[in-house]
C-alpha cells in the first residue's frame, strides 16, 4: 500500500506514521507514506503557497501554481483526493475501497481554502471527514491513514480483527470485557465465560443488534431492517 500525502507540514505525516500500528505497517514494509512539501516547487523567495481570494473575503487560498508544479513533479499514485468539506463522506466502505486499491494520495488543504481549479482538473475527487471545521487537512489525512493502513493485510497482529469490529458489518460493534471477572460490583455477562462459543457468538450478535438500534438507528435502516433471525437473537439475550 503507497499513500502519498501533499501538505505544508509534511512533518506531521512523517511523525504520525511511526507510531501504532500503522509504524508497524511502515517497519514491516506493507505501507509506504510518503509526505510532499507543497512549498517544493516554489520559485520566490518567500515560498508562497497562497493569496488572497478573488471577490474578497477573510482568509487565503491555496493557489493553483505551487500545487499543480508540486504534484507534476512527484507523480504520485491515483486517485489524488482533495480533504474538503464537501467531499464524499468518509466511511468504513470507503476505507475498505481505498485498502483494496492499493495506492491513493492526499491534497491537505489550509487557509481558508483550495483554488477550485486544483479540485476541478488535478484532484480525482473529494473526501470530507465529517460536519467539523479544522485547521488544515493533516489531521484527516491521518485518520484516513489509519483506517485504510489497519486494513492492509500484514498490518494487525489478528487478520481477523477488521473483520469483527464496528461498522465493518453494519453494526458497532459489541461491547468487551477483560478480566477481572468482577470488578467492584460488576460482573462480566455469564455467558462470555461459559466457554459455549457459538452462545457467545449469538451473544455478541444481539448486543452489536441492540446497541446499534440505540445508538444509530440509520445504520439498520440502511441495511434493511432486522430480519427474523435478528428479532429471535434479542428474545434470546432478553435485548427485545
Amino acid at each position: 500500500m503507497r499513500i502519498d500525502v501533499f501538505t505544508i507540514f509534511p512533518q506531521m505525516i512523517d511523525e504520525f506514521v511511526v507510531h501504532g500500528v500503522i509504524g508497524k505497517g511502515v517497519e514491516a514494509g506493507v505501507i509506504d507514506v510518503r509526505s510532499h512539501d507543497l512549498r517544493m516547487a516554489t520559485t520566490n523567495r518567500h515560498r508562497t503557497v497562497d493569496d488572497a481570494p478573488f471577490g474578497g473575503g477573510a482568509g487565503m487560498v491555496l493557489m493553483p501554481e505551487p500545487v499543480f508544479a508540486a504534484v507534476e513533479q512527484v507523480c504520485p499514485p491515483r486517485p489524488l483526493l482533495a480533504l474538503t468539506p464537501g467531499g464524499r463522506p468518509f466511511d468504513h466502505d470507503m476505507a475498505v475501497e481505498l485498502a483494496g486499491s492499493g495506492e491513493f494520495s492526499l491534497l491537505c488543504g489550509r487557509y481558508e481554502g483550495i483554488d477550485q481549479r486544483i479540485i476541478d482538473n488535478l484532484c480525482d475527487g473529494e473526501v470530507s471527514i465529517g460536519d467539523v471545521v479544522l485547521a488544515g487537512g493533516e489531521v484527516a489525512a491521518m485518520l484516513m491513514i489509519e483506517a485504510v493502513g489497519r486494513l492492509v493485510p500484514g498490518v494487525l497482529g489478528n487478520e481477523s480483527s477488521p473483520l469483527d469490529e464496528s461498522f465493518a458489518s453494519g453494526l458497532i460493534e459489541y461491547p468487551q470485557f477483560t478480566r477481572p471477572a468482577r470488578f467492584r460490583h460488576w460482573e462480566v455477562p455469564d455467558v462470555l465465560r461459559s466457554g459455549d462459543h457459538a452462545r457467545v457468538d449469538r451473544w455478541r450478535r444481539a448486543s452489536a443488534l441492540a446497541r446499534t438500534i440505540e445508538r444509530r438507528p440509520d445504520l439498520i435502516e440502511a441495511r434493511g431492517e432486522l430480519s427474523n433471525e435478528d428479532h429471535k437473537l434479542l428474545a434470546e439475550f432478553g435485548f427485545s
